[in-house]
């Protein structure tokens, strides 16, 4: 049996909680779930991460990491698209991992529910994570303030409609610049 180094086992716990979160959200999921998916002692997690919080916020900067880099990515290989057409059909792909954007959901709800709390450094650290993502998509499209926003708010309005589950084909994707998942995948 091949043993893991320290950073492949903090990899392995990481996938894991972004499985066990985007189901439970950050209050519903018990770090003894994350650690039983990895198959490692709740002990050991808490050497790799001191706490909930601290895994809950590398697995949520894993998620926002990994949109910033299906973003460059597609545009660096389709340099002479439009970005914003080029943006959104890699950001169907990102979310056809309904992992990922159930984490991004979760993301949203566990800011709202810690500052609600009177947490205010949790929502920094995730807004800086979502920063470089409003930052890429600016550069992208030209610095104009007003497609980054159509372009962000076209994606918060994909997030609801796939976790809702609208089909492809449903009237609501109509306001989606033609762009629906079945239309992405092309």
């Amino acid at each position: 049996m091949v043993r893991m180094s320290a950073e492949e086992r903090r990899e392995s716990v990481v996938r894991a909680a972004i499985s066990e979160f985007a189901v439970g959200g950050y209050n519903g999921t018990s770090t003894e779930a994350i650690a039983r998916r990895v198959g490692v002692s709740q002990p050991y997690l808490f050497r790799l991460y001191k706490n909930k919080r601290e895994l809950f916020l590398a697995a949520t900067h894993r998620c926002m990491e990994d949109m910033v880099a299906v973003f460059a990515d597609a545009l660096e290989e389709s340099p002479d698209g439009d970005p914003e057409t080029v943006m959104a059909a890699a950001y169907f792909r990102l979310i056809g991992d309904r992992e990922k954007l159930l984490m991004q959901m979760q993301v949203y709800v566990a800011v709202a529910t810690a500052e609600a709390a009177g947490d205010t450094e949790f929502g920094e650290t995730v807004r800086r994570d979502w920063l470089e993502i409003w930052d890429l998509a600016s550069g992208a499209l030209g610095s104009d303030g007003e497609r980054v926003g159509r372009f962000m708010s076209y994606g918060m309005l994909i997030n609801t409609l796939v976790s809702l589950g609208f089909p492809a084909d449903h009237r609501v994707w109509q306001s989606c610049f033609d762009m629906t998942p079945d239309s992405a995948a092309e």
